[in-house]
């Protein structure tokens, strides 16, 4: 049995005396073949696009990504936790799924608002009740994952080139 060429491999064979009505639709004739172009003789080659082209088409893969994944409906455990940042890495433990850069990103800030304030040294658990800042996590993390754009986000992984420290490892690397 045999297998069939693959569509942008195939070529018709025409006689150097023939031609065909199609010529002038299909392409080129050259020695008896005849090119007929397909979508791939259009896209860019991998070498030939920018780091930059390659960063936003991966922030793009990124935010479709976090768009599939579903925000936990049942959420009965009060977590215990000092700081934001540690509130987000237990989550994603207690969850098993990624917080989105942005979200990663705001909790660190959250946790520099409180350097030098009155509480600075408080566990964070006392000062907000956990059930409260899971669900104010929760709701952030909803707004990143389904209204952030893309190239927002490459715009920001282009001016930090420590981005990847902020990108939760349960995303696959592209």
């Amino acid at each position: 049995m045999k297998r069939p060429m693959p569509w942008n491999e195939q070529v018709d064979v025409i006689s150097s005396g023939e031609s065909s009505s199609s010529d002038s639709e299909t392409g080129v004739q050259n020695d008896g073949f005849e090119f007929k172009p397909s979508m791939d003789d259009f896209k860019i080659p991998a070498k030939e696009m920018t780091a930059e082209g390659m960063l936003i088409k991966r922030a793009e893969m990124y935010q479709e990504y976090m768009k599939q994944i579903q925000i936990p409906a049942q959420r009965g455990s009060v977590i215990p936790f000092t700081t934001w940042m540690g509130l987000g890495k237990s989550i994603k433990q207690l969850y098993g799924q990624p917080l989105h850069y942005l979200t990663n990103i705001l909790l660190k800030q959250w946790d520099q608002l409180r350097f030098g304030s009155v509480d600075e040294y408080k566990p964070l658990d006392t000062v907000i009740h956990p059930s409260k800042a899971e669900a104010t996590v929760w709701l952030v993390e909803e707004i990143h994952r389904r209204t952030s754009s893309h190239h927002h986000v490459a715009k920001l992984w282009l001016s930090d080139p420590m981005h990847e420290a902020y990108v939760d490892s349960i995303f696959p690397q592209l």
